[in-house]
């Protein structure tokens, strides 16, 4: 799959609808979440970004990883790269075309565990309007009590897309067709 960036979507981790199951919501307001790309920039270096604004939520039972899913929707005009004038043309109809397509989402389809904290979650992500499935290496780094009376379980992962998959039509060359997605999820107990 490709495309530049969402997806996050995405990136990323579980929901489930086991009844032992505890539900998230992933936390961005306190900013312990991100949607994080790099793409290589005409085969010359690397340009990283992230998508300031997204929402999800997920559920996870350690016991039953199978049933987990997760759900992350992805606000495409808040994509930074710290560099205006590059950002200005990502959402444009050159690539994500934000005014037309304002998110991007990613809903899991299935989610593997593969052991020792290691995941694989499968899910679809919808870009430009167009939906495909990814595979996101994910691990659990942790979960528990938080300082103020919750309880949270933090996710990362790491997916790639192709621009081209989502109908992204600027063409920078071979060395720059794959977006690299890193994902990074905290979800507080609901």
């Amino acid at each position: 799959m490709k495309l530049t960036l969402p997806l996050i979507g995405a990136a990323m981790l579980f929901s489930a609808t086991s009844a032992s199951a505890a539900d998230y919501v992933v936390d961005t307001k306190g900013a312990h979440a991100s949607v994080n790309l790099k793409i290589k920039h005409l085969g010359y270096s690397w340009l990283t970004g992230r998508f300031n604004n997204f929402s999800g939520q997920f559920s996870y039972d350690a016991k039953n990883v199978s049933a987990s899913k997760i759900e992350i929707t992805v606000d495409t005009g808040s994509f930074d790269s710290n560099h205006a004038k590059r950002d200005k043309h990502i959402k444009s109809k050159d690539f994500l075309e934000v005014n037309k397509f304002p998110k991007a989402k990613f809903v899991s389809t299935s989610v593997t565990d593969k052991g020792n904290d290691k995941l694989e979650v499968t899910g679809n992500i919808t870009i430009r309007g167009v939906t495909k499935s990814i595979t996101i290496d994910a691990y659990k780094v942790g979960e528990g009590k938080d300082p103020w009376g919750g309880y949270r379980a933090g996710f990362g992962g790491t997916a790639k897309i192709t621009m081209k998959d989502f109908g992204v039509p600027m063409d920078l060359g071979p060395a720059s067709a794959d977006v690299y997605l890193d994902l990074h999820i905290e979800g507080i107990r609901k």
